[in-house]
């Protein structure tokens, strides 16, 4: 069988499709984005896709279907991201045309499921969206690509729940055509995570507290491990000090998930350390588990997060693009005083310590906090390859067949 051809919108490193592909059923033909270093990442890992830099409001749809040879149809998946900016006004789709310079980024991504026709279709966002101006932003979403003849519904994950060493929340969107059933993943790993207050609690996908799962799609309950951690994330990773770097791994990988993580990789790429100021170092010294650790004559303010060291027995929270830096974010080693390293920011959001990185440090942390976790992505293509009916065995037969 085939792989099934995948499209990925806002593509930023290629994170989400990466997943897709991790699972063996995929092949990623297509990614666009503004940035240029991101698509520099995207090719690295994705050698075989067509790719665009540019705003994708500019690019027509024609030209994109003679560049990846792919005619209405030809398509099985879109995924993508729109930024948050592209809610503010979403209009009625029959009132947009491909040219009409009005677009929103979301109009475009519902212009590329129009003119493609995937069978399916998942758009990610921040959670925030389901309760974006009382909830009429998702309902207008919602009826937009019911209007292309889409069956549509959203749930918010925690990235947590599938593997991914990190509390992050994501709220994703599936649409299919009629006569595919549409499904999302069930949680694999147990942990009980604060979330957003949402009216309709049914689309919160979580473990129950008993440490198993009420599937929203059966009626059973089946025992989970618990979340992966952040020392079972990145504590085989060389010990380090600020400003320094190391390229070779000093242990045998201490986890399955690290384990995993190194699979393809002989030597250790981008494990360096920020060369923080005297003062930064002083306050990272005192730092704890949130800003009230520092004293005051130290900082002059900042939100609680700031200044704090990870959690060691426990998954991170969400990783910001400027994990790099204490000052912003809750991102300080848990027992080193230091930031987080870009090889530690890319382990606790599942990327393989093989994934090639373009840029220089600082955009590369931008590029690693903006990302879709692949393993998020790769839970819920596993759901997209049962809605195709195809096996979730299939990456395994087909290695076995080669």
């Amino acid at each position: 069988m085939a792989p099934l051809k995948i499209m990925d919108l806002f593509s930023g490193t290629g994170g989400f499709s990466k997943g897709f592909e991790d699972t063996g059923a995929f092949e990623v033909v297509y990614g666009i984005d503004v940035l240029p270093e991101a698509i520099e990442t995207f090719r690295l890992n994705h050698p075989r896709a067509v790719t665009f830099i540019d705003d994708i409001r500019q690019v027509r749809l024609g030209v994109v279907a003679e560049r990846t040879g792919l005619a209405r149809g030809e398509v099985d998946v879109i995924v993508g991201g729109p930024p948050c900016q592209g809610f503010s006004s979403i209009r009625p789709f029959r009132s947009m045309t491909e040219d009409d310079p009005r677009n929103s980024l979301f109009e475009e991504f519902a212009a590329y499921v129009n003119y493609f026709r995937p069978a399916v279709f998942v758009m990610e966002n921040v959670v925030g969206l389901a309760t974006y101006k009382n909830g009429t932003t998702i309902e207008q979403i919602e009826k937009c690509f019911s209007d292309l003849g889409y069956d549509v519904d959203w749930r918010v994950l925690n990235a947590a729940h599938f593997g991914v060493p990190q509390k992050r929340e994501r709220l994703i969107l599936i649409g299919a055509q009629e006569g595919v059933t549409l499904k999302f993943p069930q949680p694999t790993h147990a942990g009980i995570f604060r979330t957003i207050g949402l009216r309709e609690r049914h689309r919160i996908l979580a473990p129950a507290e008993n440490g198993g799962i009420v599937s929203l799609f059966e009626d059973h309950i089946a025992d989970l491990p618990r979340a992966v951690t952040v020392m079972e994330a990145i504590g085989d990773l060389p010990r380090l000090s600020a400003g320094e770097q190391v390229d070779t791994y000093s242990c045998q990988p201490l986890t399955m998930y690290q384990e995993q993580r190194r699979l393809r990789s002989t030597q250790l790429e981008w494990h360096v350390a920020t060369a923080h100021s005297s003062r930064m170092l002083e306050i990272i010294k005192h730092s704890g588990s949130n800003i009230s650790s520092v004293p005051e004559y130290l900082i002059t303010s900042g939100f609680s997060s700031c200044y704090s060291r990870l959690e060691p027995h426990e998954p991170a929270v969400t990783i910001t693009v400027n994990f790099v830096h204490p000052a912003s974010n809750k991102c300080i080693h848990p027992y080193q005083d230091r930031a987080l390293t870009i090889r530690e920011g890319a382990r606790l959001q599942s990327f393989d310590d093989d994934f090639k990185f373009a840029g220089n440090r600082t955009k590369i942390a931008k590029q690693i906090g903006n990302a879709v976790p692949p393993l998020l992505g790769r839970a819920i293509a596993e759901s997209v390859q049962q809605m195709f009916g195809v096996d979730a065995g299939y990456a395994a037969g087909r290695e076995d067949a080669a």
